[in-house]
């Protein structure tokens, strides 16, 4: 199977924030290109790779940043792609700033945006694997087999807990 989901953080720090959402992607066997770059200080090699996801069949971009979090806003600016941002928790207003600059970008430009920190991360794969279900029989497969295991363990919760 092909990539079709590029991961870019903007920073080696902000990988915490990554492990539970790619361990979605590694157990449901969706290969994906992964890199560590900055907006600001490595935007050269940001623009290689954007192209590089471009012809190699990338489908979405799924990118995470603290802070000003200007990396979704200007991967979004040099592609077509449907670019996913999500805000990490960093600096003095714990992923707040990174919220509103990931969620406010100017109109034409859009930005998916999903919520702060690691589930954040999380919803933003399974975002990507949704927008790529309908035309992808083996992730269509994976998340209706994941939604599945989610409902098991809820109802399995209950019968466990019982009434008291």
């Amino acid at each position: 199977m092909r990539r079709e989901i590029a991961i870019v953080i903007g920073s080696t720090s902000d990988k915490k924030f990554t492990e539970k959402g790619l361990a979605i992607l590694d157990n449901l066997k969706i290969p994906y290109w992964f890199r560590v770059l900055s907006a600001h200080r490595t935007p050269e090699q940001l623009d290689r790779f954007i192209q590089e996801v471009e012809g190699g069949g990338g489908k979405a971009i799924i990118a995470g940043a603290g802070m000003a979090a200007h990396l979704a806003g200007v991967i979004a600016a040099k592609t077509l792609l449907p670019v996913i941002g999500v805000p990490f928790a960093s600096g003095p207003l714990h992923g707040v700033d990174a919220l509103l600059s990931t969620a406010m970008m100017p109109p034409g430009i859009p930005v998916a945006c999903m919520g702060i920190g690691s589930s954040g991360f999380t919803n933003g794969c399974l975002f990507a694997l949704h927008m790529l279900a309908p035309y992808n029989q083996h992730i269509a497969k994976g998340l209706h087999t994941l939604r599945q295991d989610k409902r098991q363990q809820i109802l399995a919760a209950n019968q466990s807990d019982g009434d008291k």
